[in-house]
């Protein structure tokens, strides 16, 4: 019996849910012009909190690839023995901050710097051989970028270390560039998100209230604020959703096409401008504006309608 009567429960609710879909279903068409007003706030705000997001998460993962490239080169002392050598290494490993020590010859260092000039690499030619001035040197990481200059201080002071090198006033001054933008970049989208708000809030608001005679005769003829309550709900979470949906698709496409110009164009082998894979971004902006979207247009239609419940 009681199985009958949670199932008998369930199937009026869901009834009871089909019905309200229905009725939001009809309204979202009836207030055509406002529907409209209210999806294309929904889109337009979407849309440019969207693109600053994307070209935001793209900054934000270069800048990420700068850091990560940071290493520290340590040239070993010309007189040092393998053995040296060896408890260099041992002694630079011991360091806390220090993730990985890689031995560097001076035929492969003369070989990267060959490489790395181009053009101007036939004056480096003449020096392999024995004529390669050059020191052997470890390549040093750290876990994370912003430790490598006291890692490199530490360095300098072992035993049987020449010099050090990682481009210490380069390096001091990415640090700083990347923090400021990452804190300009955050400021902004927070900014700019609390403002698509109050925007879409408002837009939505305005729909509602254009049909406060039409929630009085509902609560004049004995709804229940529940009833009045769960059409508007489901019209505030379709025009949140489905705005959300055509600036992700907009987006999409607009970074896609970038994307593949730049597969194209041979741009991703360059370490500065690799962006983000195509379907890593989507997935993400998607979800997150669809979020952002359904909760506005939610939170949107049941503060308006609140007060025209007290009837």
């Amino acid at each position: 019996m009681f199985v009958t009567m949670l199932e008998g429960s369930t199937g009026m609710k869901l009834r009871t849910v089909g019905r309200h879909a229905k009725e939001s279903a009809k309204s979202l068409g009836r207030n055509g012009w406002m529907t409209f007003a209210s999806i294309s706030a929904v889109t337009v705000a979407l849309l440019l909190v969207g693109l600053f997001l994307a070209v935001m998460l793209n900054l934000n993962s270069i800048a990420s690839q700068v850091e990560n490239n940071v290493e520290v080169r340590v040239f070993i002392d010309n007189t040092a023995t393998k053995t040296q050598q060896q408890e260099l290494k041992a002694n630079i490993s011991k360091l806390k901050d220090v993730k990985s020590v890689t031995f560097l010859s001076k035929q492969n260092g003369l070989k990267q710097l060959i490489n790395d000039m181009g053009k101007d690499s036939e004056v480096f030619k003449s020096l392999e051989g024995a004529q390669n001035p050059l020191p052997d040197a470890y390549i040093v990481k750290t876990y994370q970028p912003k430790q490598t200059i006291a890692v490199a201080n530490s360095i300098q002071k072992i035993q049987y270390v020449d010099s050090v090198r990682y481009g210490k006033a380069y390096v001091e001054k990415l640090f700083k560039v990347i923090d400021f933008a990452r804190n300009v970049g955050l400021v902004l989208i927070i900014g700019l998100l609390f403002t698509s708000i109050f925007l879409i809030a408002n837009t939505i608001k305005l729909t509602i209230v254009s049909r406060q005679n039409e929630i009085e005769i509902m609560k004049l003829v004995g709804a229940t604020n529940s009833f009045v309550r769960w059409p508007f709900f489901l019209e505030g979470l379709t025009l949140g959703v489905v705005g959300a949906l055509i600036p992700s698709a907009i987006i999409g496409f607009g970074y896609r096409a970038l994307y593949n110009l730049f597969l194209d164009n041979n741009y991703q082998s360059y370490v500065f401008i690799k962006l983000i894979p195509f379907n890593t971004l989507s997935l993400e902006m998607t979800g997150f504006l669809v979020i952002i979207g359904a909760c506005i247009g939610v939170w949107g239609s049941t503060t308006s309608i609140r007060k025209f419940l007290k009837v």
